[in-house]
């Protein structure tokens, strides 16, 4: 099932990925005050580098997670990390970037999946990534940042101190350069970390006898980006500095590998290319997936592009008649009966999803994603059978993913039409503590615990919510005094 979460890098998340700093400007004049935003805005360019967007939204799709699963887990595993600590998503976003944060969480876009002509390419990225887990470079990036603001402080503290001392001239020429400092030391440590993930990315390619010349592809396909201004740069060469020396001593690690002719599966090759096709049938407007993907190409991504295509256009009849052409030939492939289950259900015809969307769980019940659309669909037809099969559903969804606040939602409504309101109430609790909006959380815990006796580990677990919600909501109220 596609999903689209909205996905906030505000400034209070990059400062805190990228080095904290507080600044009280209480007191100050107006000139003090205008020097001081001077020097913030260096301070916040030099955070900025890695280049993340203002605001995105994130993917959930199975079928196109699996495919960059099983690209990403055997480099986790070559660091010497746990698959299951390594989180992954997919940005909605159709620039070229691929990043990491604390908490070990690899971020893709969009357009990287559609720029990569080779599983090959996109895996050297993603071992890349995977490298700067395992490096720790987040942290030490902190470091440097802070470093770096330091510097940028001090070149300012000389320009103010020149402009009091009268060389005013001076003074303002210093304190325009500050910034550089502190860019200079930022950009400096960037590079040497790049290529010192370059190599890592190398070993994990090497160790999973995978070949390391997709990654060089990837790079000398945009080498041109190192002579382009910051501004004009890729936002992954922004936060990845390009130079021909970091590539030539890549390719010269890659070429002495016993695995360098080594090329994809064929089906790692179809994997891919159901993926971007299936990618361009939901980013793309349907005109535009029709001129990409005409009606005489027949091919199985041109199929799935145009059936997802027809069903974003409301021509239901031809969207289920590619997707139903797919299934007679893959007639085990869950995600063709999942396509078609999504395709019912949001076309009103909830009743018709059940059987496409049972058949893909049947197919894959490891998968949560898939359990939730079944349930979804079982809710909406309010028997007592299907209800109790969509309650079922959905809390084996939630053994995988505990923290699926539509899942929890969902279940709030299974619950509320098996008449047990305060297993409802406990679902809207779990749902907003998801979603970290504590106070909805504690209320909501709160009113379910007078009824969830008989559920000693709901009623434990209501009692954590309410604890660690209003934890955190004291130490909200304690930052804003």
């Amino acid at each position: 099932m596609w999903y689209l979460l909205v996905y906030s890098k505000n400034l209070g998340i990059l400062l805190e990925n990228y080095g904290k700093l507080k600044v009280n400007v209480t007191g100050l004049n107006l000139f003090f005050t205008k020097l001081l935003a001077v020097i913030m805005v260096g301070m916040l360019a030099v955070s900025a580098l890695p280049g993340q967007a203002s605001a995105q939204s994130l993917i959930r799709d199975t079928e196109i997670e699996e495919t960059l699963r099983a690209y990403t887990n055997p480099f986790i595993r070559a660091a010497g990390l746990n698959t299951a600590s390594v989180d992954l998503y997919l940005v909605n976003d159709r620039s070229l970037n691929a990043f990491v944060t604390r908490g070990q969480n690899i971020f893709i876009h969009t357009g990287i999946i559609l720029e990569a002509k080779t599983p090959n390419q996109l895996k050297g990225v993603i071992a890349h990534e995977v490298g700067h887990i395992s490096g720790g470079h987040l942290v030490r990036r902190s470091q440097s940042n802070k470093s770096a603001y330091g510097a940028m402080l001090i070149a300012a503290g000389i320009g103010l101190a020149a402009i009091l001392a009268g060389e005013g001239q001076a003074g303002a020429a210093i304190l325009a350069g500050s910034q550089q400092f502190g860019m200079i030391e930022v950009l400096a440590y960037s590079r040497i970390t790049e290529a010192s993930t370059d190599q890592a990315a190398a070993r994990y390619l090497e160790a999973t006898g995978q070949s390391g010349e997709g990654l060089v592809q990837f790079f000398e396909k945009f080498r041109y980006q190192e002579v382009l201004s910051n501004a004009r740069r890729y936002p992954y060469f922004r936060g990845h500095p390009m130079s021909s020396d970091r590539i030539d001593k890549l390719r010269e690690i890659t070429s002495n590998s016993e695995y360098r002719d080594v090329k994809d599966t064929d089906e790692e090759i179809h994997a891919l290319a159901m993926a971007k096709a299936k990618l361009i049938g939901f980013i793309d407007a349907p005109q535009t997936v029709f001129s990409k993907f005409p009606a005489s190409d027949q091919s199985k991504p041109a199929r799935y592009a145009r059936a997802v295509a027809n069903y974003r256009a409301a021509d239901l009849v031809n969207a289920l008649r590619e997707i139903e052409s797919l299934i007679a030939e893959e007639p085990e492939n869950p995600y063709f009966y999942e396509l078609k289950g999504q395709m019912l259900y949001e076309s009103g015809k909830g009743g018709q999803a059940i059987a496409p969307l049972r058949k893909a769980v049947a197919l894959k019940p490891s998968a949560p994603l898939l359990e939730i659309a079944l349930g979804q669909a079982l809710i909406e037809k309010d028997t007592t059978e299907s209800i109790d099969e969509a309650v079922k559903h959905l809390k084996s969804a939630l053994r995988k993913e505990h923290t699926t606040g539509f899942a929890w939602y969902q279940l709030s409504q299974g619950y509320d039409r098996k008449r047990e309101p305060a297993l409802a109430r406990y679902a809207i609790a779990e749902q907003a503590f998801a979603v970290h909006d504590y106070q909805r959380a504690r209320s909501f815990a709160v009113r379910a615990q007078e009824g969830l006796a008989q559920y000693p580990a709901q009623h434990r677990r209501a009692n954590d919510i309410i604890v660690i919600a209003g934890t955190q909501l004291a130490r909200k109220k304690n930052r804003r005094h």
